[in-house]
Order: structure tokens, then C-alpha cells, then sequence
């Protein structure tokens, strides 16, 4: 599933050429596009007609278009295979094209909903008086966000019981951390995934946040992280952030900063990647 950076991308590219453009006609193309809007594909269709859209949002991994003409926001689930596109009107429909939405003016270009596995989707949902859609409400502020409160953040820490890279993914602590980008943050503060928070001092957890932030942004800066074709921005390109990985994915190859052969190990259906000489294991509880 995409992570903060990758959606953050799509989100620029929405907010650039989406901002003020009014609905005119909707295509509900696969009935799974719309699952988590209850009211089905006709009534998504028609509260869409019309409507004008504001400017793109993001909190962590979550991704949304307010109405600007009703207390309303389109709530897309990228999961992970899901694109937004914005492409030329007339272009050939791409072959997992799930929901089309065309414009009422003349630029010539429309916004796609692509899914090859069909396990995101688009939703409309009140918004609250925060600004977000009311099913995400819950959901933490996250790193970038410039009202995140580290001192909050490490005081959760200590009172969690719980390991570290559990509460990096979790997102009513912290949003918009996934797999990926916790492997690197750890490998860069040299914490092993399994080290209980309650361990970290105040100096150490600011740095771990200093890492995920400083991550996040260089992710940014190459456009997200490809590991295939299914992730794209909004024209359809892919980030190279891939490239710049220390942790992640380089199973058997040389730590970047000591040279010892990096690691995997299964961690809740997924991997950690980590250095066992600069992630020490921690000691047994």
C-alpha cells in the first residue's frame, strides 16, 4: 500500500489539476470502485454530478477531495493497485479502469480510477468540522504535518507496551508510516524493529521521528517509491526513491554504513529488513 510520500505525490497532482473543476458526468465502471460507499455506484454517481472539487488534503495515508459545494469529501482508498490519473479526454480507456469522471469545462482532460486488483476504491463521506472525512476522524496527525506534537508523540511511546516498529505503524499514534519507510527510519537511528518503546529515552525517540521525517522527505523529493508499475502520480510516472533505499528490500546485500550483510525476517505477515550488527537485537524482557 502506498505510503504518506507516495500519496503526498498523488495529492500535489490532484490539487494542481483537479482544484476548482466542476463534475459533469460520472462512470461507475466496476460495482468493488464504490464497496465503501454504501449507497452503491448510481447514488456515488449522482451526488458527484455537478459538484465542483476543492483542493486535494492528505492526513498520513489517506487521500481526499472536498466538495465545495456541500459539507461532502471524495475519499479515495488507493490500496494496492489504485490510480488516480488525470488524463486526456479522448485517450483509449486503460484496462482496469474502474471510475471515470469528466469536467465541465475545456481543458480536454479527465480523472480515472484505476485498480488492477481491486482493492481500493473512491467514497463520499460528511466531513467533519476538522476537515476530514468522518471515517478517518480517528486517524493521527502525521510527521510532515506541522501541528504533529513530538512531545505527545514520545510520551505514547513510553506508555505503549508495545515494540517500536508496531507503534511507528500505527496509525492513531502516528499516520503515514508504513512498512517501508519504518524499515529505513530504523536503520538510519540504528533501533531494531523489536526494541519496546518504554525503552526509548526522550533523546532517542526525537531522533527516530528526525529520521522518519528526514526519510519521508527525500522520498518526496524523488517522487515516492516504485517497486513496480502500479504505483504512479496523477501522469501516470513513477518515483525513484527505490533507488536510494538503505534497509528495505537488500536482503543478503552490505550494510550501507558497516558493510555486514543485511537481513529479513518475517514480521506480521510482512518483512523487516535490518543490520544485525548496527539493529542490535534487543535483550529478552
Amino acid at each position: 500500500m502506498p505510503e504518506l510520500p507516495e500519496v503526498e505525490v498523488v495529492r500535489r497532482g490532484l490539487e494542481r489539476w483537479v482544484a476548482g473543476r466542476a463534475v459533469s458526468e460520472v462512470e461507475v465502471l466496476h460495482p468493488r470502485a464504490v464497496r465503501r460507499h454504501l449507497a452503491g455506484g448510481v447514488d456515488f454517481a449522482a451526488r458527484l454530478r455537478g459538484m465542483r472539487f476543492g483542493a486535494a488534503m492528505r492526513r498520513g495515508k489517506y487521500l481526499w477531495i472536498p466538495l465545495e459545494d456541500a459539507p461532502v469529501s471524495l475519499l479515495g482508498h488507493l490500496g494496492m493497485s489504485g490510480q488516480l490519473l488525470v488524463r486526456p479526454d479522448d485517450a483509449p480507456a486503460e484496462k482496469h479502469l474502474r471510475i471515470r469522471m469528466r469536467f465541465a469545462d475545456t481543458l480536454g482532460t479527465d480523472l480515472r480510477f484505476v485498480d488492477q486488483r481491486t482493492f481500493g476504491g473512491l467514497s463520499l463521506h460528511p466531513t467533519t468540522p476538522d476537515g476530514l472525512p468522518d471515517v478517518i476522524a480517528h486517524i493521527a496527525r502525521d510527521p510532515l504535518d506541522p501541528a504533529f506534537d513530538d512531545a505527545a508523540f514520545h510520551t505514547a511511546l513510553r506508555l505503549r507496551r508495545t515494540t517500536v516498529k508496531r507503534a511507528l505503524l500505527d496509525q492513531s499514534l502516528i499516520s503515514g508510516v508504513g512498512n517501508i519507510y519504518a524499515d529505513e527510519a530504523l536503520w538510519r537511528a540504528k533501533l531494531h524493529y523489536d526494541r519496546a518503546t518504554a525503552t526509548l529515552t526522550r533523546p532517542k525517540s526525537a531522533e527516530l521521528l528526525g529520521h522518519v521525517r528526514d526519510v519521508m522527505n527525500a522520498a518526496l523529493a524523488q517522487g515516492g517509491t516504485s517497486f513496480d508499475s502500479l504505483y504512479v502520480n496523477v501522469n501516470g510516472e513513477s518515483g525513484y526513491f527505490d533507488r536510494s533505499l538503505d534497509a528495505y528490500g537488500r536482503e543478503g546485500e552490505p550494510c550501507h554504513r558497516c558493510g555486514t550483510p543485511m537481513r529479513r525476517r518475517p514480521w506480521m505477515n510482512r518483512s523487516s529488513y535490518f543490520c544485525p550488527n548496527c539493529q542490535r537485537v534487543p535483550r529478552a524482557r
